[in-house]
């Protein structure tokens, strides 16, 4: 086990480095793995992954170049949307782009990689309290787009499913928005409140982002959505529906991908693995 410091946006914090994972927290009180046995899972490869191959880095990055490779056009083009939410007359409108904030903008294997050399799963407390932290670094290549498009003119939004929720001993109502906001300014990016959308910060933003992006529609032309969940880019495709339904849409929407929808590689979790679980058929809907 090796022990280093590093710091995350003006906060030093300890680092666990465990068969090259990159874990923060508390390295004193952690509980080594004690079967190697128990590390070969597809947590553990995936987060390693993310943190040490030059294969991650290098797709991230190719992925925003990808995104800034099209904006110009995007700007310039004002029948140019990328949401099916967009409606209708809103060639006027300022261009903006909506970007999911986790395995996004920001990377959290750290965490990811303090639950594995703990021997822990994910909890909705250990989450909350890590968001607290406002420690994830950036992912390669999206500070540097943002600022990029946001030199244009362009609009920047951050749409996320980190939820609004009270936390025992603070009276903000929605402390990880505040926690996020700080995170994002601390990683580099430029954010405010008001481009900042969680999800239940009103009853209707469930999970499912649909509403959010029609609430954003009704005041910008969204060129670009950017993320690491199908459920980023289109409704309805989280749970219920058939790994090989997704695969559909994925070819119905073709023309998309690499122009105005940008994927963001996630192999530690998401709506992939959950469709896995005994997926229920059904139709596919006309979106």
């Amino acid at each position: 086990l090796i022990i280093m410091r590093i710091q995350f946006g003006g906060i030093i914090a300890p680092l666990l480095l465990v068969s090259g994972l990159v874990v923060t927290g508390c390295a004193a009180n952690a509980k080594p793995v004690k079967k190697p046995e128990e590390l070969t899972n597809n947590v553990l490869f995936a987060t390693l992954y993310m943190q040490t191959a030059a294969e991650y880095k290098a797709s991230a990055i190719q992925t925003y170049n990808a995104a800034a490779a099209h904006i110009d056009n995007a700007i310039n083009d004002k029948s140019w949307t990328g949401v099916l939410e967009q409606g209708e007359n809103y060639a006027d409108k300022q261009p903006a782009i909506v970007l999911d904030v986790d395995e996004t903008v920001l990377d959290n294997s750290p965490y990811a990689a303090k639950k594995i050399q703990t021997g822990t799963r994910f909890t909705l407390a250990s989450w909350d309290a890590w968001v607290a932290m406002k420690s994830a670094p950036a992912i390669p290549g999206a500070v540097e787009f943002i600022e990029q498009v946001q030199a244009k003119g362009v609009e920047v939004i951050f749409v996320t499913n980190r939820a609004c929720k009270a936390r025992p001993g603070n009276d903000d109502p929605c402390p990880q928005k505040t926690d996020t906001l700080e995170n994002l300014i601390s990683a580099g990016f430029k954010a405010t409140k008001n481009t900042l959308f969680l999800k239940h910060e009103r009853p209707e933003w469930t999970s499912e982002k649909k509403s959010r992006r029609e609430f954003l529609a009704e005041d910008y032309r969204i060129v670009m959505l950017f993320g690491d969940d199908f459920g980023d880019f289109l409704p309805d495709v989280k749970k219920n529906i058939t790994a090989a339904e997704r695969a559909k849409l994925v070819t119905k929407y073709q023309a998309n991908w690499g122009t105005k929808w940008f994927v963001l590689i996630n192999p530690t979790y998401g709506s992939w693995f959950d469709v896995l679980d005994k997926p229920v058929s059904k139709h596919l809907k006309s979106y």
